[in-house]
């Protein structure tokens, strides 16, 4: 098997030896790391060698929390980002409808809840702009979804419709459904219906567009998040032709049934799957249970009122959950829990709680998603358990947090969200992540975020919280090495490391040791994947 000897670069190895000057690479694996003259006699006379004029090396990035089929499906949706008031949305989705007559409906994504008055929008101000089609337009957070009259129609949905334990199909004054439906209302209704209008076909193109754009950012790994049927069988299909160019370690979705013998077989479904799919480049590992929703929706549960009054119920209790948990830990599967608002982190905590005092000391790696609203309190209960804390600094950037900020109201609670440096200050495992498609899953800007507080789309906004800030060589451990520890995948990748898989990226600048605005101009410029170069630039 060749060997190959790199030296000539500033090698960020994420390891306890943190740089090193040459590494060597055998076949898949990483061979030696460490120096130049060293590298040449382990790799011996055989050997060929590159020089890479001083560039700085990194390893892959580990992506700790995505939707990587949905990432390239919305790719050819109507694009909301940016789009700051309903004026400006009508329009977007009126040229997108005119753009494609002969669609049979329009999809779009990324509106924010703060662009439509009041934060609720109707299915009338879709009416308007596009009444002869159904339309489908996904709010950034993947949360809920706002249908016209059409789409409603089309997905069977009525007035007398109910809802679901956990989601809401909202209702005007008399009881006629709005056309806004969240959290496992859009899951149990809508998306299995747009599911089935999806060709396994449209699935494969979808996975081969994100699978273009991570090999061009240095992405090697990522853990999906909601895993399904369709699209574990897309990924197999990619990896028995040999297309599927990142690592994925997948959470299959649990959701609530309010039958506790439904509930547990799911998750008895889910260690099957674990058992039958462990190869190199995909593996199901655990289950994935959504604690409540979003602060923006006002679906977040948290021990206080959101600023309008309200308040939000979890959509599992604990009671509930507890079982699934317990059921889970014992099957050796890994629980991934999204809990944004205080309240849900409590029934997170408390839930692997219960699985320890029924299972006993086994080796176990559970995890809590997001964390935007939490007690320091909570952070040291979770550290204590192990529990990572898998978080977005993408979520934070101060240009989409005005409405997350009115929404939450508590100035003593906004000026604490997204805490990342607490949770390594009490000792919690800490992972970064980007949540794509609710936010982008380039690297780079999501590490500018990471290391400043400050905006990635809109660098001369002030800083958010920057005494949460994380140094940058440490941000780039929590997307490397410890992203890969959260998917109990360390002995494999995430580090540049002899034994693991040689996965590894080159930038075209050295970032660690410019200014943070580099992040937002540097591009990676070779990507490998287990010793194979698939993209360079």
């Amino acid at each position: 098997m060749s060997r190959h000897i790199i030296t000539g670069a500033r090698i960020f190895t994420a390891d306890q030896r943190r740089y090193a000057d040459a590494l060597v690479v055998d076949g898949d694996r990483f061979l030696y790391v460490g120096d130049a003259d060293t590298a040449r006699r382990v790799a011996g006379p055989d050997a060929s060698t590159e020089d890479l004029g001083g560039a700085l090396v990194l390893p892959g990035f580990v992506d700790a929390h995505a939707h990587v089929v949905g990432t390239g499906e919305v790719a050819s949706f109507v694009d909301l980002w940016g789009a700051d008031d309903l004026a400006e949305v009508q329009r977007r989705i009126a040229a997108g409808s005119a753009a494609d007559p002969e669609a049979p409906r329009v999809r779009a994504h990324g509106f924010q809840h703060g662009a439509v008055p009041g934060g609720i929008p109707h299915r009338a101000q879709l009416d308007t702009i596009v009444p002869d089609r159904p339309v489908y337009v996904q709010a950034y957070d993947f949360h809920s979804i706002w249908l016209n009259t059409a789409a409603l129609a089309e997905c069977g949905i009525t007035d007398e419709t109910p809802n679901p334990p956990g989601g809401t199909i909202h209702r005007d004054a008399d009881g006629t459904a709005t056309g806004y439906i969240d959290e496992t209302a859009m899951h149990r209704y809508v998306w299995p219906f747009l599911d089935g209008t999806t060709t396994d076909a449209s699935r494969d193109a979808d996975l081969q567009a994100v699978l273009a754009g991570y090999r061009e950012r240095g992405v090697t790994a990522a853990t999906d998040m909601a895993m399904n049927a369709d699209d574990l069988a897309a990924l197999r299909r990619a990896e028995q032709n040999g297309t599927l160019t990142v690592r994925v370690a997948a959470h299959w979705r649990v959701q609530p049934t309010g039958n506790e013998a439904d509930n547990l077989a799911q998750v008895e479904n889910v260690k099957t799957l674990a058992a039958a799919q462990g190869s190199d480049l995909l593996r199901v590992i655990g289950i994935k249970v959504m604690i409540d929703g979003t602060v923006d929706g006002c679906t977040a549960a948290i021990g206080f009122p959101y600023a309008d009054g309200t308040s939000a119920d979890p959509i599992w209790s604990l009671d509930e959950l507890a079982p699934v948990v317990i059921a889970a830990d014992a099957a050796g599967l890994q629980v991934a829990m999204h809990a944004i608002g205080d309240e849900a982190v409590r029934i997170g905590i408390a839930a692997v709680e219960a699985a320890v005092a029924a299972n006993g000391p086994i080796s176990r790696r559970h995890r809590i998603e997001h964390l935007e609203v939490v007690d320091r309190a909570d952070i040291d209960r979770l550290a204590a358990l192990g529990i990572t804390a898998s978080m977005q600094p993408v979520h934070a950037d101060p240009a989409i947090q005005d409405n997350w900020r009115e929404k939450l109201g508590d100035p003593a609670r906004i000026d604490y969200g997204f805490p990342w440096t607490e949770m390594t200050d009490a000792g919690a495992p800490l992972a970064f992540g980007t949540d794509s498609p609710t936010s982008d899953y380039d690297p780079l800007p999501n590490m500018f975020v990471a290391a400043t507080r400050r905006s990635a789309l809109d660098p001369s906004l002030p800083a958010n919280t920057p005494r949460f800030a994380v140094p940058l060589i440490q941000s780039i451990e929590h997307a490397t090495r410890d992203a890969a520890r959260a998917s109990r995948a360390e002995d494999r990748y995430g580090r540049i490391a002899a034994g693991l898989c040689a996965d590894f990226i080159v930038l075209d600048r050295d970032v660690t040791q410019l200014d943070p605005e580099e992040l937002l101009q540097a591009s990676v410029v070779r990507t490998v994947l287990g010793g194979e170069t698939i993209h360079t630039r």
